[in-house]
């Protein structure tokens, strides 16, 4: 597993499918997806849709590049597919989200960590209530 989520994060912008993701893990297929979500709480599809998204919202607040030119930089084929994705993941367009202007003087490392998205797959969970005496 950790080798196709390495392979993600080296290649995001390349177009990777889940039969040469499992072909990487040795494993198939659907033993892939299953897993892969067991392991990182995600499927694999939308692990690299969202570093796809961190990636452009980083281009989007530190470049002067189109929405379109970002779109196909981080490996979508679609710009339509790209703004619905960023959307969902983020909570606003990406024209909104470039608004806010550039980043903070700060490493990008720094940045891009306080920027990242937070996965939508995380469920708080209550604790159960304890019968009183």
């Amino acid at each position: 597993m950790l080798r196709a989520r390495d392979a993600m994060d080296r290649s995001y912008a390349e177009p990777l499918d889940v039969p040469t993701l499992a072909r990487l893990a040795h494993v198939s297929e659907a033993h892939f997806i299953r897993t892969f979500r067991a392991t990182f709480g995600e499927t694999p599809n939308r692990y690299l849709q969202r570093r796809r998204i961190e990636r452009a919202m980083f281009l989007l607040r530190s470049t002067e590049d189109t929405v379109t030119d970002i779109c196909m930089t981080v490996g979508f084929s679609s710009l339509g597919t790209f703004s619905r994705v960023f959307s969902e993941i983020v909570g606003e367009p990406p024209s909104a989200y470039r608004r806010r202007g550039p980043l903070a003087p700060v490493p990008s490392c720094f940045a891009m960590a306080w920027l990242r998205p937070a996965s939508n797959t995380a469920v708080s969970e209550k604790p159960a209530a304890t019968p009183g005496p």
